[in-house]
């Protein structure tokens, strides 16, 4: 029988291919941190190549800062621009409770590290009494964090309390920012033109947006539009994007998952209706968050956003636990 002989370049790419889908679901030897590395710092080198003034901020799973010999994982803040931490404060376990002493000291000993780094920090506190604002935002001018302070979990709220360090500098670079707004929930307005004339009217530096409003993309002169400030100024506008859980409301999702389900999606959030735990290093999961040209980032990319919010980071914690 005659053999055939497969080229070299081919079979190191079936190799490759086959390692990054069947050999790392194999529990045992996936460095589930490391993963979650690999894809922000993926995700940064796409993005970064269209625009080097693009920001990659990570939200939570802070300890992602500290390779596994707990020194700074080097490779990973070149990739970002900031970090993004909820709960600091207020919020963590309850929402309008203070976070527990311990808790907020090991959060805080981490987002230092990353501030020594010079990656400034987002932190999102929830609670909504007028003390327990004032508070929260007071706490986080002392660590010199950009704060907001959501008075409603589902961030569907723009606050009519005055905004902290309210200013009227242009903002053309994250480290000018003194304040942000974070909204992602859409359901209270009734058109697109609704929201971007309530938010056109505020004087925040930084606003945090969901893509998708009903599931219609912003438009790039719509970003543009919210791009200036109420007093004249510039600000940047960041685009939310979850890459640690699939949501059954987005674009990407196909009916057919219903009945069976492709084997990077794991379980659904039993806290989040529609979010879906995958498995976040899988090659197809990969495809529909960056790697071709209807991707998620790509979209964002497009629509003319400054940065994009990178969600359930700490997607890593749910495997490390499962093991």
């Amino acid at each position: 029988m005659n053999s055939v002989r497969i080229p070299l370049f081919i079979l190191c790419c079936l190799l490759f291919l086959c390692q990054e889908n069947t050999a790392q679901d194999s529990s045992n030897i996936i460095n589930y941190r490391q993963q979650m590395r690999n894809l922000v710092i993926e995700i940064s080198e796409k993005a970064k190549a269209e625009n080097a003034n693009f920001l990659v901020i990570p939200q939570n799973g802070i300890e992602l800062i500290l390779n596994n010999a707990k020194l700074p994982a080097l490779d990973y803040l070149k990739a970002i621009d900031a970090v993004g931490q909820e709960d600091l404060f207020y919020g963590y376990p309850e929402f309008n409770k203070p976070t527990p002493g311990p808790d907020n000291i090991y959060l805080q000993k981490h987002l230092a590290i990353a501030k020594n780094h010079g990656k400034e920090v987002l932190v999102t506190d929830y609670c909504d009494t007028p003390a327990k604002i004032s508070h929260s935002y007071n706490l986080n001018k002392v660590k010199d964090f950009i704060s907001f302070t959501a008075i409603r979990r589902e961030l569907d709220i723009i606050p009519n309390h005055p905004i902290f360090n309210e200013n009227e500098a242009d903002i053309n670079h994250i480290s000018k920012a003194k304040n942000f707004l974070y909204l992602l929930n859409y359901a209270d307005y009734l058109s697109k033109e609704d929201l971007i004339a309530e938010i056109a009217f505020t004087n925040y530096d930084l606003i945090i947006l969901d893509l998708f409003f009903h599931k219609e993309t912003f438009t790039a002169e719509e970003i543009q539009k919210l791009k200036k400030k109420q007093n004249g100024g510039e600000r940047l506008v960041i685009a939310y994007m979850s890459i640690g859980e699939a949501e059954e409301y987005r674009y990407y999702w196909q009916d057919s998952w219903n009945k069976k389900s492709p084997n990077w999606l794991v379980e659904e959030n039993p806290h989040w209706s529609g979010n879906f735990k995958v498995k976040y290093w899988n090659r197809d999961w990969k495809e529909l968050i960056y790697r071709n040209k209807n991707s998620y980032l790509n979209k964002i990319v497009n629509a003319g956003f400054d940065g994009v919010y990178l969600d359930i980071i700490d997607a890593f914690q749910y495997f490390e636990a499962k093991d």
